[in-house]
């Protein structure tokens, strides 16, 4: 693949990894996700947090990557999520992606510990250099889940050192904003981190989003893209409003992680389940959610 950088565009799911009950992967199941996915979206983003990638040993993930790139064939971009805790295993799955034909690889911020901005820096630093050179390395920031925030310095040296990217998990408008402002002028590509917030986020520049709900709704993701990057504002603003009522209704389970589960099932997309210690919805849970989205209109 060129190594010249392109930056990602449209709707980027932040693909769910299937398993079976006995918790073991779906392979089957990530083939089917994946053949249904890549039709819709104009990429997908893979072993993160709604793909439990910190809930896989490095070698499930290779075989997760594996699948996803060979089933795709080059259709669509795919962005391997490569974090861990540490960072000799966050190298080696970024090597990995390489090897592969991975578009870009992302990594969220070495987790469980809390480091400092010369630990961050030389985390991403190990990163790029185990990569080729100009390869797409993109910083995942989500401060809920690696615990800490990474602050504007050690972004500012990472993009001197040759991050090509954000995706920004913040859900802080202002901090995108930022980001757009400091970092876009430079050369970095912003991506959004969340289907909440892509109406302001497209309105300050955003070409790209990866939404968790676009696992089971595809479909209106690209709408409210494809609405945003056309100008069509009061259109992407209702659409909008549906899917963060939608998001409403992902909280009717533990964690939006299990709602998207459970939505694949419901609207007769894939059943899988989530691997522990993750619990799958109830079924007074699922019942409640078809009910939410059957108010919505949205079970077509």
């Amino acid at each position: 693949m060129s190594l010249k950088h392109q930056k990602l565009y449209g709707v980027i799911p932040p693909m769910i990894t299937p398993f079976t009950e006995g918790g073991e992967l779906d392979v089957p199941g990530l083939k089917k996700l994946v053949d249904y996915l890549s039709e819709r979206v104009d990429g997908l983003f893979i072993c993160g947090s709604y793909g439990s990638g910190p809930l896989m040993s490095t070698e499930e993930r290779k075989q997760v990557a594996e699948i996803v790139l060979g089933k795709v064939g080059g259709k669509i971009p795919i962005v391997v999520h490569a974090g861990t805790a540490n960072t000799r295993d966050a190298v080696e799955l970024s090597k990995h992606a390489v090897s592969i034909g991975a578009r870009a690889v992302s990594a969220v911020a070495p987790f469980y510990y809390h480091h400092g901005t010369d630990s961050v820096v030389e985390f991403y630093r190990s990163i790029l250099r185990a990569v080729p050179e100009g390869y797409p390395v993109y910083v995942y920031h989500n401060p809920r889940f690696s615990g800490y925030e990474i602050g504007m310095d050690a972004l500012r040296i990472l993009a001197r050192e040759g991050i090509r990217g954000i995706k920004d998990a913040t859900f802080d408008i202002g901090k995108f904003s930022l980001y757009m402002r400091e970092l876009e002028p430079q050369g970095l590509d912003i991506v959004l981190g969340t289907e909440s917030l892509w109406l302001p986020a497209c309105s300050l520049g955003a070409k790209a989003y990866i939404p968790g709900l676009a696992n089971a709704f595809p479909e209106l993701c690209v709408r409210l893209h494809r609405e945003g990057m056309e100008g069509r504002w009061e259109e992407c603003r209702k659409t909008q409003f549906l899917v963060n009522r939608i998001r409403d209704v992902m909280y009717l389970t533990r964690s939006t992680q299990l709602a998207v589960y459970a939505m694949l099932e419901i609207r007769g997309i894939l059943k899988a389940h989530p691997r522990s210690p993750f619990v799958p919805a109830t079924e007074e849970e699922k019942g409640r959610i078809s009910s939410s989205l059957e108010a919505l209109g949205v079970l077509t």
